[in-house]
């Protein structure tokens, strides 16, 4: 079993940053991928960002240059920094790992005020 404890949400005015965080523990194998999704209210799930244990990346277009995944292997740990915060990134972001399977964790709301 991988559990997934995320933080870092909250209320932001718009333009502003945040940076979510998300940490594994458990049975972890040394290769996987980490990343966010996100859900916004009557929306379908979205991938945001996705980052592997060798640090290759993948951004949805919405966000390329505004936000930055990183990851700590380490720490088997996810970030996610979140600058130029527009109101349209409201949404609950969900935390995963792909290991033997995928893991989620339980969502933190990312509230964007205009």
């Amino acid at each position: 079993q991988v559990q997934l404890v995320e933080s870092g949400g909250g209320l932001v005015q718009a333009g502003g940053s945040l940076r979510l965080s998300c940490a594994a523990s458990g049975i972890i194998l040394p290769f996987n991928t980490m990343g966010w999704y996100r859900q916004a209210p009557g929306k379908q799930r979205e991938l945001v960002a996705t980052i592997t244990t060798g640090g290759t990346t993948n951004y949805v277009d919405s966000v390329k240059g505004r936000f930055t995944i990183s990851r700590d292997n380490a720490k088997n740990t996810v970030y996610l920094q979140m600058n130029s915060l527009k109101p349209e990134d409201t949404a609950v972001y969900y935390c995963h790992i792909d290991t033997s399977r995928r893991y989620w964790g339980q969502g933190t709301q990312v509230t964007v005020s205009s």
